[in-house]
């Protein structure tokens, strides 16, 4: 029996995040042992050179030597303290030294828990109750968010979740992502019941889709103009485009914003911040409840304030970038080499192939992928030992650690998967 099948009879699916069951693409997944700089390892010592970076956070790549020395040395104090520390002041002020929007900052454990809890607080700011999303940006498996969802939600078909009872989601609209006419809709159908906009200010789980020209600045200026909270949810894109992430990369300044994955350095965490008018709202300072025993737990802290660090020496964006650009130019001309006219869209270290002709600007446009296609470019990938994400509505990385060579060996193994599958 493999470790797959065994740990089906103890853990649902087998797995403890769907995505991860290869449930999309086929077969059984990938058991990794270890991962190191820009590699990860099989059960069987098998390498792969990996684009799925833990879904993000690994952009100095795996077991980071600093994060890893950073780590041990906080666990030699200790665990967990449920009490204040001086780590989780030093990690808050390097937030908002580095995130434009972030006046203060409170620490959670996970990205769910962030946008869950920055809702209920831009909800008792303006005193409404309705939220607007956008369909097929995910953002945590909350009830009032497993609307039109995108992620593992999209790709399992699955866009809302049986148990979520339809009195938790009335309060959320669902408008279209690069259409700023579907959010003067709802707005003037719902007219001062609208409490926040919730965006992934660049789409990272409908695959990658961009912001189109113009679109969040029009959505700044309509959340001013109706009294709305403008909320990005950077879980994705904060400290990936930039170091204070798509709103410095865009010069868009939301009024709170949620962060996750690059910020724990690997380790379980969350984060959300803005306005200190806002914020203070939170108890213990207002009546707006939110609590986590491990919330700014000692090695998240430390390895987190030691990623930003990093983060912050000089050049580390433009040699990402260049990486970056050296992989998907590649792969793009491989596209053109094989006469592939498929939408490929890309924006500093990530980026998304889509199985379709013409562009992706949309939630309509990604679903017209191929995804059967999408999973025999997987595994035809895969059996050239590079690991990517395990169904199409996911995104790309590339991180510090990738070599010359790794992505030499990526763009030459893309060239060949395509020509094999199409």
């Amino acid at each position: 029996m493999t470790i797959f099948e065994e740990s089906k009879k103890y853990i649902p699916g087998g797995v403890n995040s769907p995505v991860r069951a290869f449930g999309s693409v086929g077969g059984d997944p990938v058991i990794v042992k270890s991962a190191k700089g820009s590699k990860v390892y099989d059960e069987n010592g098998k390498e792969y050179i990996d684009y799925v970076c833990s879904w993000g956070p690994m952009i100095t790549g795996h077991a980071d030597p600093d994060i890893i020395k950073a780590v041990k040395d906080a666990a030699d104090l200790g665990t967990s303290f449920g009490a204040p520390t001086k780590a989780e002041l030093d990690i808050a002020k390097k937030i908002c030294s580095m995130v434009p929007s972030v006046e203060m900052v409170r620490l959670v454990s996970s990205g769910t828990e962030a946008l869950m809890s920055a809702i209920r607080l831009a909800r008792a700011y303006t005193e409404r109750d309705k939220i607007i999303k956008f369909e097929g940006c995910y953002h945590g498996h909350s009830d009032s968010l497993l609307v039109k969802a995108g992620s593992g939600a999209l790709t399992f078909n699955q866009p809302s979740s049986p148990g979520v009872p339809a009195d938790f989601t009335k309060h959320t609209l669902v408008a279209q992502y690069n259409d700023i006419e579907s959010i003067k809709k709802l707005l003037a159908e719902n007219k001062g019941e609208v409490a926040c906009i919730l965006i992934e200010p660049v789409a990272a789980n409908m695959g990658v889709v961009l912001p189109a020209a113009g679109f969040l600045e029009d959505l700044r200026r309509v959340c001013d103009d109706e009294g709305v909270v403008l909320l990005f949810d950077e879980v994705i894109t904060g400290f990936r485009l930039a170091a204070g992430g798509a709103q410095e990369y865009f010069n868009i300044k939301p009024d709170i914003t949620t962060m996750g994955k690059i910020i724990g350095g690997g380790l379980p965490v969350g984060a959300f911040g803005g306005k200190s008018e806002i914020m203070k709202m939170l108890s213990p300072d207002g009546a707006v409840y939110q609590a986590g025993t491990l919330s700014g737990n000692p090695l998240a802290t430390a390895a987190g304030l030691t990623m930003l660090n990093k983060l912050s020496q000089p050049d580390f964006y433009k040699n990402l970038r260049q990486k970056a650009d050296t992989l998907f130019d590649g792969m793009a001309d491989n596209c053109k080499k094989l006469g592939l006219d498929y939408a490929y869209n890309r924006i500093e270290s990530l980026s998304c192939l889509f199985f379709k002709d013409g562009t992706v600007t949309s939630f309509a446009d990604a679903m017209k992928t191929d995804t059967k296609l999408y999973a025999k470019y997987f595994h035809a990938m895969l059996d050239r030992g590079i690991t990517i994400a395990p169904a199409q509505f996911e995104a790309m990385f590339v991180s510090a650690a990738h070599t010359d060579e790794d992505i030499e060996k990526t763009v030459k193994a893309h060239y060949e998967s395509l020509k094999e599958i199409v």
